[in-house]
């Protein structure tokens, strides 16, 4: 039974919280820092904190490594964003140097390549700029916000 002050103060009990945390894993992959956050915002303190995550983390309700591949995956495919977003987004949600890397290696380079001609492609058709310079420094700068790599996206602007 929650009492008053604690319905006002927005506390959970640690097993309140735990039951919470698992349903806030379940529903999509988690960084371990989220779930920390969430932890603390309920009212937790350290210890119970750290207890829920290596209790999330041994009943399999949180991975690292699959939240990481997970991540890579869907920021890749579904919003087209390059490396350096990902890598970026990855390292704000404080997953490990070493599982960065091995996340964004398993992104296909024919793929990546496939992907941001298309982002190019896609953003030339809306482009009005008339300048053929000015032009391809718009599409330059558009690829390099999506997170895209300034080498290869000349090497494609070469060609056109």
């Amino acid at each position: 039974m929650i009492d008053s002050d604690q319905k006002k103060n927005n506390r959970l009990t640690p097993m309140q919280a735990k039951k919470r945390a698992e349903g806030f894993c379940a529903y999509q992959e988690r960084a371990q820092q989220e779930v920390r956050d969430k932890l603390y915002n309920w009212g937790l303190h350290q210890s119970d904190v750290e207890n829920i995550i290596s209790e999330l983390i041994t009943e399999n309700f949180l991975n690292e490594e699959r939240f990481a591949y997970a991540y890579v995956s869907g920021k890749f495919k579904m919003k087209q964003w390059g490396r350096i977003k990902i890598k970026n987004g990855l390292q704000q949600k404080r997953i490990s140097p070493r599982l960065i890397k091995e996340s964004l290696a398993s992104i296909d380079p024919s793929e990546y390549m496939s992907t941001l001609e298309q982002v190019i492609e896609k953003k030339s058709r809306l482009l009005k700029e008339p300048h053929p310079y000015k032009r391809k420094m718009k599409l330059a700068q558009y690829a390099v916000s999506r997170g895209f790599e300034q080498s290869l996206i000349f090497e494609i602007l070469s060609d056109k």
